[in-house]
């Protein structure tokens, strides 16, 4: 082994220096409005109308942030950014009872989501649903089933 390559463990007041705790979740959307009816569906707290901006952040519950660019706003700092969808990623909404899958699945098709898999009565036990959003991102309905 070279001399210069060594192997080894951080120093300890390195390690702790750094506090790092999840605290987002950003979509690349083509269009805030199309966008934000699909999300309010979901409950999300969204203007009406989208704002005249190129960034947005709604707070959800626990402190959790969701947040929205469009492509115009990746390519001001990544002009080769192309979207993707079927990334592998899902938002996953606990819609608390099994009829509100079957009626949150049918509002998010009537506000532009697209259905991937039509509710249907989980082996572990949830009612189950999955959508993609206007921008291909999977949304996951489900609740627990009785007993």
């Amino acid at each position: 082994m070279s001399g210069t390559f060594k192997t080894g463990v951080v120093p300890e007041p390195y390690r702790r220096a750094m506090t790092i705790h999840f605290s987002a979740v950003g979509l690349v959307v083509a269009d805030l409005d199309r966008s934000f009816a699909c999300y309010r569906v979901l409950g999300l707290d969204l203007p009406a109308e989208a704002p005249e901006v190129p960034h947005f952040e709604a707070m959800l519950p626990g402190g959790l942030r969701l947040m929205w660019d469009t492509v115009e706003s990746v390519r001001s700092f990544d002009p080769t950014f192309e979207p993707s969808s079927g990334s592998g990623a899902a938002l996953a909404f606990d819609c608390s009872s099994p009829s509100a899958v079957d009626e949150t699945h049918a509002a998010l098709i009537d506000a532009g989501c697209t259905s991937t898999k039509a509710p249907w009565d989980a082996f572990w036990g949830q009612r189950y649903a999955s959508v993609l959003d206007p921008d291909g991102h999977t949304l996951d309905l489900f609740a627990a089933l009785p007993g």
